[in-house]
């Protein structure tokens, strides 16, 4: 397992129940967007269909849009786990080139199979977090300071390529009738070329 490759840190731990509360509300969760869309989801609707109080979903996800960063972020850490100690090219195993490609390939893929999950997930009171390329960004560093491509500031870099990943860019690219197939294969492609043309160039 590649224990440097993000950083995950250590989550507080839950009361036993707690934690059985909110396993219950994110499974209840996905049932209803599963079966109605993410626009049917409402807090209350989660309520009463969990049959817990409106207050512990208040609690425990404050607003509506938390429960599907909730959401999202189990989902994020699933995708983490993969590029940790799944299988190469996305995990270790393969050259830092061909993890890159591989990385952004399966990131584009994870953005658009969670497109409307990460619309809800942004609070209208709140401005559009910036934070969520951070985990990306650093394995991207990573990968580079790797590859050894003979860029000094590889810092700077990576914030560049992650740009070409990351939420707001593929939210905005997303059609509202739901993902182009082919434009997820032309934004893979050209992540590609961008990664090869690159490296190739700097090396």
């Amino acid at each position: 397992m590649e224990t440097a490759a993000l950083p995950l840190g250590l989550p507080r731990p839950e009361r036993g129940d707690a934690a059985r509360n909110r396993r219950h509300l994110l499974d209840v969760a996905r049932q209803m967007v599963a079966e109605s869309g993410v626009e049917h989801l409402t807090m209350d609707g989660l309520a009463e269909r969990a049959g817990l109080g409106k207050g512990t979903v208040f609690r425990r996800f404050r607003t509506r849009a938390g429960i599907f960063h909730a959401l999202l972020d189990e989902d994020e850490k699933a995708f983490q786990q993969s590029v940790l100690s799944g299988p190469p090219p996305l995990g270790p195993g393969a050259d830092p080139v061909t993890r890159l490609i591989a990385f952004g390939r399966a990131r584009i893929d994870f953005l658009f199979a969670h497109a409307a999950i990460a619309r809800a997930s942004l609070d209208a009171n709140q401005s559009v977090p910036v934070g969520t390329a951070t985990i990306s960004q650093f394995h991207v560093r990573m990968l580079l300071g790797r590859a050894d491509i003979g860029v000094p500031d590889l810092d700077t870099l990576a914030v560049q390529l992650t740009a070409a990943l990351e939420a707001p860019i593929l939210l905005y690219l997303h059609t509202p009738a739901g993902a182009d197939t082919n434009r997820i294969r032309h934004l893979a492609d050209g992540w590609q070329t961008l990664i090869e043309r690159t490296c190739a160039a700097l090396r």
